[in-house]
């Protein structure tokens, strides 16, 4: 598996080898030891899984887990724009947004720090995400970000109308946040 951080502090991207024949394909889309060896520390505690269809537009999503919570997200089927905000106060890259393609055929993951924000948006009829978190789920403490914020400006790849929960659609944008303290700090 090759291991690369990008511009987020412990962000990185992870790709590994698709083996492919006519029965379909094999990868591993987790090694630890890979990790590690990378300086990317990250411990499975729960396994999610979502289902989603075109322009399906989830997030941005993060959690205040005191344990903190770190996620490594791949696409099983289909394709998606994965999208990650550094929400974390007092990170040199605060608000940063960084835009990773996953398909079930790229042999690509992506390994997410503690305290970023994450969503993602459908490119192909479905898609489906598996996530592997560090911390299990904790509705109180696990809160959202606007995903059409006006300050972040993301570029979703959308092809017609954003299909969002109303919970997204409701949920306040990245200042109106920080102005509550309710964002992660920088560790």
């Amino acid at each position: 598996m090759n291991v690369t951080e990008l511009s987020i502090p412990g962000l990185f991207v992870l790709d590994s080898p698709v083996h492919g024949d006519d029965r379909g394909y094999f990868r591993e889309w987790f090694k630890l030891a890979d990790l590690q060896e990378a300086g990317a520390a990250f411990e499975a505690r729960q396994a999610n899984l979502s289902l989603s269809a075109r322009d399906v537009v989830r997030g941005l999503h993060y959690s205040l887990a005191p344990e903190g919570q770190a996620k490594v997200v791949t696409c099983v089927f289909g394709e998606l724009d994965d999208i990650i905000v550094d929400v974390r106060v007092g990170s040199p890259t605060f608000a940063r947004v960084e835009v990773v393609h996953l398909a079930h055929n790229l042999g690509r993951s992506v390994l997410l720090p503690a305290g970023v924000a994450h969503g993602f948006c459908v490119t192909s009829e479905q898609a489906a995400l598996s996530y592997l978190l560090s911390s299990p789920f904790n509705a109180p403490l696990e809160l959202e970000i606007n995903p059409f914020d006006t300050e972040l400006n993301i570029a979703w790849p959308l092809t017609g109308e954003a299909i969002v929960s109303e919970k997204d659609a409701r949920a306040p944008s990245l200042g109106e946040r920080l102005a509550a303290n309710e964002l992660p700090k920088f560790a």
